[in-house]
């Protein structure tokens, strides 16, 4: 089992604010992509791309693989929910008509959907102050997201595409606490690895099964596509792994209440859409949200 030193504290406060932007521009990449090639298609490539490149990484830098069965069984499984269930099925939900601001809201559950399960299944107890930080949080992104839900009429909102989304931010909250229970046994690239082999599993038959070969090779697509394996993916997962392992898991679930915002601030610097008062009222409020769990 690789052992990781304590960091020191301004590299514990770096990795958080490091990986939260990282995080966010994964809607920025989604936003430039979408037009040009199949979600479900895309995602199956970038995860290929990903166990590629993170396998060459591991190749080179002479990582220890797993010595037994579940050590290669378990980081896929954690993939194939975290990574493979999570990521397709929002795509597939919002490329089938379910509003964004609907898909970021339910995809802010997935904190309190991690502090709910994380007592009952790994026995980790959730204080007062976390419980505290973590609605505060959901209040905040609720917040954020408020101008873009009251434009949206709510009988117009495929129940079907909602069940999807409701269902990968469940696979999104077991991934990380499977990975939570099982991952400290696995070197961290190899378990990296492994997970994008997982995503593999299930994004390569949902793309053939319900994909579209449509493929627009334009520069937006390319950009895009490198993006997102290199750094939502690459330097997105490996940076969300170690976070897991040095911090109590609903702490950093805690963490994902500032995506809706940071990708609202760069929405606004890349695409002009305008910031309310309200906006910025919540961004304050889930910022501080996140103080306030991550010292629970």
């Amino acid at each position: 089992m690789p052992t990781l030193s304590r960091p020191s504290p301004l590299a514990a406060g770096a990795l958080p604010a490091l990986f939260i932007p990282i995080w966010a521009t994964g809607f920025i990449s989604a936003r430039a992509v979408v037009p040009h090639v199949d979600p479900l298609a895309f995602t199956a490539i970038r995860f290929t791309a990903v166990a590629l490149v993170l396998a060459l990484i591991a190749t080179a830098s002479r990582v220890r693989w797993p010595g037994d069965r579940a050590g290669w069984r378990d980081p896929v499984i954690a993939g194939f929910l975290m990574q493979g269930v999570y990521l397709s099925g929002v795509f597939w939900a919002v490329s089938h008509g379910l509003p964004a601001g609907i898909a970021a809201l339910v995809g802010s559950l997935q904190p309190l959907l991690t502090a709910l399960l994380a007592q009952p299944l790994l026995g980790e107890r959730v204080s007062g102050r976390r419980a505290l930080g973590i609605l505060m949080g959901f209040v905040g992104t609720g917040l954020v997201l408020a101008p873009k839900l009251g434009a949206t009429d709510p009988s117009g909102i495929p129940p079907l595409a909602l069940a999807v989304s409701l269902l990968a931010v469940l696979a999104l909250t077991l991934g990380t606490l499977w990975q939570k229970r099982t991952g400290g046994r696995v070197d961290l690239l190899a378990g990296a690895t492994l997970q994008f082999v997982g995503g593999m599993a299930c994004a390569i038959p949902l793309a053939l099964a319900f994909g579209s070969t449509a493929f627009d090779p334009a520069p937006a697509l390319w950009l895009g596509l490198g993006w997102a394996v290199l750094v939502n993916s690459v330097a997105g997962i490996l940076l969300l792994l170690v976070l897991i392992r040095r911090g109590a898991v609903a702490g950093v679930a805690a963490l994902f209440f500032l995506v809706p915002p940071v990708a609202a601030v760069l929405g606004y610097l890349l695409f002009g859409e305008v910031l309310t008062p309200l906006q910025g009222a919540g961004m304050a409020l889930a910022a501080l949200g996140v103080a306030v769990a991550s010292r629970g």
